[in-house]
């Protein structure tokens, strides 16, 4: 690991990012949901500066965990499609080179394909209801070969996550 005090940062990020998120659909209380949100507006221009300086913070830059917050960083930006997008590209790369876990790349790519309207690749992204209660995965291409799809990036069969996101919501 190249840059332990990013890494140290992003760490602290994406901890006050899930300790927001957990409050949030714990409490469903609009304060909470302003706190994400503050959370996310703060952490996008930063990681955009740390892309910019070093390019995307992968497993050489950060170690795992830094990179699994850096992606975690980038997955909340729905305010910034635009940046999401940029750091789509970036993560491809760094899948490509295997410098980033693939389900990194087949999160984001999801995430942003929804985010334009597009069905999802690797079915990743679900629907919510007004309560927070998962209704089920948004459009996926393809859905006879969503399986094959998961499977060469490593992720597991679908049923299974959709079992695994269904009881952690």
């Amino acid at each position: 690991m190249k840059r332990p005090d990013l890494a140290r940062e992003l760490k602290e990020r994406q901890e006050r990012d899930q300790t927001a998120r957990h409050r949030m659909l714990e409490s469903r209380l609009p304060e909470d949901s302003a706190a994400v949100r503050a959370i996310d507006v703060d952490n996008t221009p930063w990681l955009k500066a740390v892309v910019s300086a070093h390019g995307w913070p992968g497993v050489d830059l950060v170690g795992e965990e830094g990179a699994d917050a850096a992606w975690l960083i980038a997955q909340h930006a729905d305010h910034d499609t635009q940046f999401q997008r940029r750091a789509l590209e970036l993560l491809t790369h760094a899948a490509l080179a295997g410098d980033v876990p693939a389900r990194h790349f087949a999160l984001l790519t999801d995430r942003v394909r929804v985010a334009d309207g597009r069905a999802q690749v690797y079915g990743t992204q679900y629907e919510q209801d007004g309560a927070g209660n998962v209704v089920g995965p948004y459009l996926v291409e393809d859905p006879e070969r969503l399986d094959e799809r998961r499977s060469a990036l490593g992720l597991e069969p679908q049923d299974v996550y959709d079992r695994q996101l269904r009881a952690h919501a």
